[in-house]
């Protein structure tokens, strides 16, 4: 703003200079010193950051402006309004007020140099409301880039604590797991295993003086490898999930539940290898259609909400859309920004759009 105010006020400067060297020659030198003082003056003004210091030098450069169109040369009354207008706003916040404070000095001029002098006033004017409206609007646009920013960092931050969170956390999964496998074997599968050594040793020593107690000895030590075989059955068993609770069944089963409770119908398709989803992406979809099928039910006022599941050769592609009125606008909630901070842990996508009906596509890519 500053830089329009001091472009308005040179281009005044040269053409007072220039008009008052035609019709006043021999009174060149006192136009020049006027033309100095009221530009050094101006120029300390926009250099000084001070704002009561400010105000007084506007008031200074007023004051030599009124000398200069006393003593000097009348021109010099063009300067008035941009002044006027600079020392006016940082008191007076209503722009019609700033006008009319600037035409004030019409009054007390010669009629020959009111008509140009009110011209001046009202550009002087017009000039500083735009750019005063523009300064606020950059400022204003500069605030919330900067809140934006923060909000960018703390959103990076918090998906890096969250991936690394992620990582330590299937770590130390791993480790409990192998931990309680190990332990199990141990307890159980160990522990049969050597009974049944110790049957079998002893019934190679008795082979040939005690042909009836090696036999029964090796029945024994075949009944505790029969028991350690069936607790590795059972280990095995009980390590694997039921398939209700993995991948598409898990899905069926939330979608069946969730006909069960609901007014409208929500219909699950999916198509390709669904064997490449790895079970962090089954996790992350679960949650996300979760999610979408709970918004659908609040705001979206449709009768039926459609799940389509695709394994394309490259990522995983899941839309929820619903049949309702949609929106023209699209107002992210904690609901929506939890989905995009969990989609982009692993490298994933959330496009939403509210078109025609409301709809939420996840992408993720496929890990080979």
């Amino acid at each position: 703003m500053e830089f329009w105010i001091i472009f308005t006020k040179l281009l005044l400067l040269v053409y007072i200079a220039t008009l008052a060297v035609q019709t006043n020659i021999s009174n060149i030198s006192w136009v020049v010193l006027a033309f100095l003082v009221y530009f050094c003056v101006n120029i300390t003004l926009y250099i000084c950051k001070n704002n009561n210091l400010k105000r007084v030098l506007h008031v200074l450069s007023i004051g030599i402006t009124t000398a200069a169109y006393l003593v000097v040369d009348p021109l010099f009354s063009l300067l008035l309004p941009i002044s006027m207008v600079e020392l006016s706003a940082g008191f007076i916040g209503k722009k019609v007020t700033l006008l009319l404070i600037s035409l004030l000095p019409i009054l007390y001029m010669d009629e020959a140099l009111q008509p140009i002098y009110g011209l001046v006033a009202v550009l002087s004017f017009m000039m500083f409301a735009v750019t005063s409206i523009y300064g606020d609007k950059l400022v204003k646009n500069e605030a919330q880039i900067d809140r934006m920013r923060k909000k960018l960092q703390q959103l990076t931050k918090q998906i890096n604590e969250n991936t690394e969170y992620i990582r330590q956390s299937e770590y130390t999964f791993k480790l409990e797991e192998r931990n309680r496998i190990s332990q199990e074997i141990h307890d159980k599968i160990g522990h049969s295993m050597t009974g049944a050594l110790f049957q079998m040793e002893a019934a190679k020593r008795l082979l040939e003086t005690d042909q009836r107690k090696a036999t029964e000895l090796l029945q024994n030590a075949i009944n505790i490898s029969k028991e350690g075989i069936e607790n590795i059955r059972l280990t095995l068993k009980n390590m694997k999930p039921p398939t209700e609770q993995v991948g598409i069944h898990r899905l069926k089963l939330l979608f069946d539940d969730f006909n069960a409770k609901q007014q409208f119908k929500t219909v699950l398709t999916h198509e390709g290898n669904l064997d490449l989803i790895a079970p962090i992406q089954w996790k992350i979809i679960h949650e996300n259609v979760t999610e979408a099928l709970t918004n659908a039910m609040k705001y979206s006022r449709a009768n039926q909400v459609s799940v389509d599941l695709k394994v394309l050769n490259k990522i995983i592609r899941v839309e929820v859309k619903d049949n309702g009125s949609g929106s023209e606008t699209i107002k992210k909630g904690l609901g929506i920004i939890g989905m995009e901070e969990r989609t982009a842990t692993v490298n994933g996508k959330v496009i939403v759009d509210s078109s025609d009906g409301f709809s939420v596509t996840t992408l993720l890519p496929i890990v080979t």
